[in-house]
């Protein structure tokens, strides 16, 4: 028997659809496409954009202090009539002196008092006329005044030298004392002004005597009233005061002296 004879005949008809089957899965198998592979979508970076402020904030100012102007007042026309103007032509009837510590002197219209020293008060007196009740005016100009120096009026001053001060500072303060038997008491403590300028700026004191009551201004302003009896009466004088070591000098023009009405 030829051997290749011998070889079985698989070919079975199962084994037919089995062939079939496989066949006819195989292409389509082979046709499924293949899904591609996920697109990288790039991330985008974040770019930090600036805001506008198209309303910047700005530094708001501090609210500045205003100070609402006070009309002068025109004391003169409330006075009654002139009772003298002293120009200071005449040296007669001031107290003037000359020394290492300080000098009054009249020249040019005006009455020059010069402390060299500190802590020295000094002072000129006139002489008359003897004053009980009455409305004076008087200009102060420094020459050289700084911060604690004074100067002003002395009221209703008495052969024994009691008096009432009234003080200006040349830093924008008034005060006034009373001077009895050598000894100060303050009857108006330290006060500032808004209107009291610092030196060398010219101040116009005032004052309203009347009995008791005594009425002090400056440039035109109110200051303060002080009330007491111990002296009613008595001259005139005027006066600075050196706190600081450099001295202070100051001239006084155009007093002006009025009755009461």
């Amino acid at each position: 028997m030829n051997a290749r004879a011998r070889i079985p005949n698989f070919a079975s008809p199962l084994s037919v659809f089995l062939i079939f089957l496989l066949s006819a899965l195989l292409p389509a198998c082979a046709a499924e496409p293949t899904p591609p592979p996920p697109t990288l979508t790039p991330t985008a970076t974040a770019t930090v954009t600036p805001t506008i402020q198209w309303f910047p904030a700005t530094n708001t100012p501090t609210a500045a202090v205003t100070i609402v102007p006070i009309p002068t007042l025109d004391l003169a026309a409330d006075a009654g009539p002139l009772l003298f103007a002293d120009d200071f032509s005449d040296d007669s009837v001031w107290t003037l002196a000359s020394s290492a510590s300080g000098s009054a002197g009249i020249a040019n219209n005006h009455l020059t008092l010069v402390a060299r020293v500190s802590r020295t008060t000094l002072f000129s007196l006139r002489s008359q006329p003897y004053l009980t009740d009455f409305f004076l005016e008087v200009t102060a100009t420094p020459n050289l005044c700084r911060a604690g120096d004074e100067f002003g009026l002395l009221l209703r001053a008495t052969p024994d030298f009691d008096y009432y001060r009234f003080g200006v500072s040349c830093d924008g303060r008034a005060h006034v004392d009373r001077i009895y038997r050598g000894a100060a008491s303050a009857m108006q403590v330290w006060t500032a002004f808004p209107f009291l300028p610092s030196a060398p700026a010219v101040t116009r004191l005032a004052v309203w005597a009347d009995g008791s009551e005594i009425r002090l201004y400056a440039n035109g302003q109110y200051l303060f009233t002080i009330t007491d009896s111990l002296f009613y009466g008595g001259t005139l004088g005027l006066f600075v005061r050196a706190e600081t070591e450099t001295g202070m000098s100051v001239n006084f023009t155009d007093l002006s002296v009025y009755s009461l009405p």
